[in-house]
């Protein structure tokens, strides 16, 4: 590639549009022989990338986040702010599905929501309260989002990212601030429930999914991070309803390269350890995938009421019993929303 064309690259975080890749040099031709070589990406109509770079980016946030540059290198008008999953994405809160979310943006003139060329506008005034900074991308932050989740994919969803927004730091008032100015908004009842639902002892997004799944079954409102000790080994489960635990089972716990480093089998070795230590004390278990909440939610309702059931007519409901082994897991250590971002 020519060397202009490797200069701009640089400078736009690895893009290049097509208007610059012609004025260095390159003709059409050229960009398609580059594309059908393997060493272009398009990312969008008119904006490309790199292929090793691109290839080397995680799926889950770095990716979206150059869809997002390139978008924003073809938007004619600066008066947005990248919002829902787009700012989910980057501010770490978690959305349905990263690697295939369309870019968001919010802005305060433009005629109802569309989609347009892989961007949806929103017409959704914000304050400038509501504005972050993540690098050089202009935001939404942690509150406006977690309610424009809810809004956009429905309970939970929005409960999820509440949740993470309160492990962020944000604090229920602040959410409320945010709902107050979206009172004739579409779904304020739905934003509403999330915010009262929500709670920063949720671990991760799939465990905030199943507590909204767990609310579904109508049996009571779940405790978080239920511990127990022996004076030698002490355990956690996700979620406890009377003497029933509800585990968050994902994947990616038991992948090659999994967060804790160890192998698929030791993790899944201790996995099982610790279920039964947990279970060791006259109390029956639930574990959700994904794929429960989502792909057979019928049946995985259906499921978890027998076996939350049998627990109750094996067990009974009190856990008075188990007042000694009791532990708390302390709150996790709040990080104010301007450590890592630079208000707007």
């Amino acid at each position: 590639m020519y060397l202009p064309a490797v200069v701009l690259m640089g400078a736009q975080h690895g893009l290049i549009t097509a208007a610059q890749l012609t004025r260095a040099g390159l003709d059409p031709h050229d960009v398609r022989r580059l594309r059908e070589g393997g060493r272009l990406v398009r990312l969008r109509r008119g904006v490309y990338v790199d292929s090793d770079a691109w290839s080397g980016l995680d799926p889950y946030r770095a990716q979206p986040m150059l869809r997002m540059r390139a978008a924003g290198l073809t938007l004619t008008s600066r008066d947005y702010a990248y919002s829902h999953d787009s700012a989910a994405i980057v501010l770490g809160m978690g959305a349905p599905d990263p690697r295939s979310a369309i870019v968001h943006v919010s802005r305060t003139k433009v005629h109802g929501d569309a989609v347009r060329a892989g961007v949806k506008h929103h017409l959704a005034p914000f304050r400038d309260i509501d504005l972050t900074h993540v690098d050089d991308l202009r935001l939404l932050g942690h509150a406006r989002t977690a309610l424009d989740m809810a809004r956009e994919h429905g309970r939970a969803h929005g409960l999820a990212a509440c949740d993470a927004a309160l492990r962020a730091g944000v604090t229920r008032s602040d959410l409320l601030d945010v709902l107050s100015t979206m009172t004739s908004w579409p779904h304020s009842r739905c934003m509403r429930w999330c915010v009262e639902h929500a709670d920063a002892l949720a671990e991760s997004y799939l465990e905030s999914l199943v507590r909204d799944f767990v609310l579904e079954l109508g049996i009571g409102r779940p405790e978080l991070q239920f511990g127990l000790t022996d004076g030698r080994r002490t355990a956690f489960a996700d979620l406890r309803v009377r003497r029933h635990l509800f585990e968050a089972d994902g994947l990616l716990k038991y992948a090659e390269d999994n967060p804790s480093g160890k192998e698929p089998a030791v993790v899944l070795a201790e996995e099982k350890e610790r279920h039964d230590f947990l279970t060791g004390f006259k109390l029956g278990a639930s574990r959700v995938t994904y794929l429960d909440l989502f792909a057979r939610r019928r049946a995985a309702l259906a499921r978890v009421a027998r076996e939350y059931a049998d627990t109750c007519a094996r067990f009974g409901t009190e856990i008075d019993d188990l007042a000694p082994f009791r532990v708390e897991r302390s709150r996790p250590r709040i990080v104010p929303p301007g450590s890592a971002v630079t208000p707007g």
